[in-house]
């Protein structure tokens, strides 16, 4: 027997749970790089920065991992062997020099992050998985809109 809201959500397309996955992975690999920056950060800026990863992050992710349950897609339990290595190369530096590299990582990945959410709302087909994307992007923007600000020296002067 079918629920009644069985055919309002079409069956997620390949590109949906890529998206799931990326998007999975990318805020676990935030939330860590989040912790490292608020354990190692020299200046207050990229501490600051850090803990909004962490906070903004944790809250994006539960919203993946209740979608990906509800479209049973199984997601990793770690952030990708890139962006591992990617934190552990930044986390082996110290003082000034951990938090140049620390924004570095973080304006690549988060400009991955929007273009992996671009794609999934070209390409995607759950209106669920979708919404995520959507719902992502302002957040993601700003992140790295503060990232290159204090990339550029312009935050906390």
């Amino acid at each position: 027997m079918l629920h009644a809201g069985a055919l309002a959500q079409p069956e997620p397309n390949q590109r949906d749970r890529t998206f799931l996955h990326q998007a999975h992975q990318a805020n676990l690999a935030e939330i860590q790089a989040g912790q490292a920056a608020q354990d190692k950060a020299a200046g207050e800026t990229v501490r600051k920065l850090g803990a909004k990863l962490i906070r903004d992050h944790t809250k994006m992710d539960r919203d993946v991992r209740r979608v990906a349950e509800q479209a049973e897609v199984d997601l990793p339990a770690r952030p990708t062997p890139e962006q591992r290595r990617q934190l552990k190369q930044v986390a082996a530096h110290s003082g000034a020099d951990f938090d140049r590299a620390w924004l570095a990582s973080q304006i690549a990945g988060h400009r991955r992050t929007l273009a992996n959410g671009a794609t999934e709302l070209r390409d995607g087909s759950s209106p669920a998985v979708k919404m995520l994307a959507t719902d992502a992007k302002p957040i993601v923007q700003t992140h790295l809109d503060l990232l290159v600000d204090a990339e550029n020296g312009d935050v906390g002067r």
